[in-house]
């Protein structure tokens, strides 16, 4: 397909455990509307990932030499066609059949740069620690203390825990973001105008939040938090989590050495960096997070609130630690990712 209005953009890495669900439910948004491609960047996976891609008709498929799923969406761009992008993870399934026809109608507005759900999607049938994640509204609970997650949460009841400004307008919100009002914005089912492309830096490697802060930067403000959901396969056992902990910081730590980050990390609520500490170590109020969380949506899942935040709180202290030691900081290799633990 060329010339496609709609590029579905997907980075794998031995993502065949979750590829074929992911790509059946992008196939099933042809109910609705056909004129998207499907680009899938893969970074060397030697399971099945690229025999499902073309057994399920993907329209381009190129090569991720520098690994990272960041390197992968610039390299999917590069590829792609369509004036709308809509980067969506290899982890992460569609909820219905007019999933991309709700997140491409807020475009209509011109002033709307890009779109993102609300939610993240919680199923029955996912393991327990999936859908803590999605009940939670976030994959790092520290967001939680310093506000800036981005998808509905049980325990605040909110999207968001910093004020943003937003309009409601049927389907969705519409958002005036600024760089003191910045919420995580930009993976797992992000949508955005090629155009946005002109006016931030993106290559080698697309970090997400750090093109939506350059962004606003330039003025591009008005995002649509679109309301409806989105799964994400994040984990299904702590021990993955904790992986993926540690490829979060190291990942970070180094990216930041080599000046390619520009979201203000720094600049966060140490506030509630500090609160998370207390929190985390203290476990009453962990506790009484989750406990606030079962009432608004009961699930045994928020047994793994505690657990996830001494992880948490245990693998960014290790990776401060290190850089306060001046420790010379390097990515987790990918060599194997997810072969031996698939999540």
């Amino acid at each position: 397909m060329t010339n496609a209005s709609i590029s579905v953009v997907i980075p794998t890495l031995n993502s065949g455990k979750t590829l074929e669900a992911c790509l059946r439910a992008i196939l099933s948004q042809r109910m609705t509307r056909s004129d998207y491609e499907i680009v899938i960047a893969d970074a060397g996976s030697s399971d099945a990932t690229l025999e499902i891609a073309r057994r399920m008709g993907v329209d381009v498929i190129v090569g991720n030499p520098l690994k990272t799923g960041e390197a992968g969406k610039t390299a999917g761009i590069h590829a792609s066609t369509g004036e709308l992008i809509a980067l969506v993870d290899s982890d992460n399934l569609l909820p219905d059949e007019t999933w991309l026809e709700q997140m491409v109608a807020p475009f209509a507005d011109a002033e709307i740069v890009a779109a993102e759900p609300i939610a993240y999607t919680v199923r029955k049938e996912d393991p327990a620690l999936t859908r803590y994640f999605a009940l939670l509204g976030m994959n790092d609970p520290l967001c939680l203390f310093t506000g800036n997650y981005d998808r509905w949460c049980a325990v605040t009841g909110k999207w968001t825990g910093l004020d943003v400004h937003q309009q409601d307008m049927g389907g969705y919100l519409k958002l005036s973001l600024t760089e003191e009002a910045l919420p995580t914005i930009g993976a797992n089912g992000f949508v955005f105008r090629r155009s946005l492309l002109d006016k931030v830096s993106w290559d080698p490697y697309f970090f997400d939040i750090d093109v939506m802060h350059q962004a606003v930067r330039q003025g591009l403000r008005s995002v649509a938090k679109v309301k409806t959901g989105i799964v994400h396969l994040y984990c299904a056992r702590l021990e993955d989590f904790a992986r993926k902990q540690r490829r979060r910081i190291r990942d970070f730590l180094f990216f930041a050495q080599e000046k390619q980050r520009t979201y203000p990390w720094d600049k966060q609520r140490k506030t509630g960096i500090v609160l998370f500490a207390l929190a985390t170590v203290t476990v009453l109020p962990v506790v009484i997070q989750a406990v606030i969380g079962f009432i608004r949506k009961p699930d045994r899942a928020w047994l793994y609130h505690v657990p996830v935040c001494w992880i948490t709180l245990w693998t960014y202290g290790v990776g401060t630690l290190r850089r306060l030691l001046g420790l010379r900081q390097a990515p987790v290799a990918r060599d194997g990712w997810q072969k031996a633990n698939p999540s």
